[in-house]
């Protein structure tokens, strides 16, 4: 067997008193016009926080809070996604009406019943997302009328993975707008003054 070189990386000496210790959520600032890319959550780098199809909205909350997000994917036995939750869908009137229209306790709820499927998500191809800027994200969710989309790219054999998500709630971050609220309407309206800005 072969064995391969590899050169070491380049080191160089820390100078005392200039060190910080990088903060998670303090992601890159952006405007309008940064890349697209800077605002999504890469899948390939930070593990997609997922819950299986049959956990109670309790459960699915507790999990939600432990992780510190406020979407999960809904996976299936077989570990594929089949959907999404947010918290706006747990803690909203969703459950409380699902139950009311099933005839059933909001404790014998599960995720399987309050998720948005995938197929009625809505999706952006990674290709697409490459080419574009954080403005034309922007336009995207709120054309569709989400806090969320899913970022897809093309695997072996011409199938699909989802790849990335975009949040608005994380890019009103990044743009550096505090949210005060989880409405959709009015967290595009804070997004769209900080672009015309």
């Amino acid at each position: 067997m072969e064995r391969l070189h590899y050169s070491p990386i380049k080191q160089f000496r820390v100078q005392g008193g200039i060190c910080e210790i990088t903060d998670a959520w303090s992601m890159a600032k952006v405007t309008a016009s940064s890349p697209a890319i800077e605002v999504m959550t890469d899948l390939r780098r930070i593990p997609a926080a997922t819950i299986p199809v049959e956990t109670s909205l309790s459960e699915t909350n507790h999990a939600m809070i432990l992780r510190g997000v406020r979407l999960l994917f809904v996976t299936d036995p077989g570990k594929r996604i089949v959907g999404i939750v947010t918290a706006n869908d747990l803690l909203g009137e969703k459950p409380t009406r699902v139950a009311r229209e099933r005839m059933m306790r909001h404790e014998e709820l599960s995720v399987r019943d309050i998720m948005v499927a995938t197929e009625q998500l809505d999706a952006v191809h990674l290709s697409d997302v490459l080419r574009s800027e954080v403005g034309h994200v922007v336009a995207t969710l709120k054309d569709c009328g989400r806090q969320h989309a899913l970022v897809m790219e093309t695997v072996e054999e011409g199938a699909m993975a989802v790849r990335g998500i975009f949040s608005a709630s994380q890019i009103a971050r990044q743009m550096g707008i505090p949210l005060q609220t989880a409405e959709v309407a009015r967290t595009f309206a804070e997004i769209e003054a900080a672009i015309a800005r």
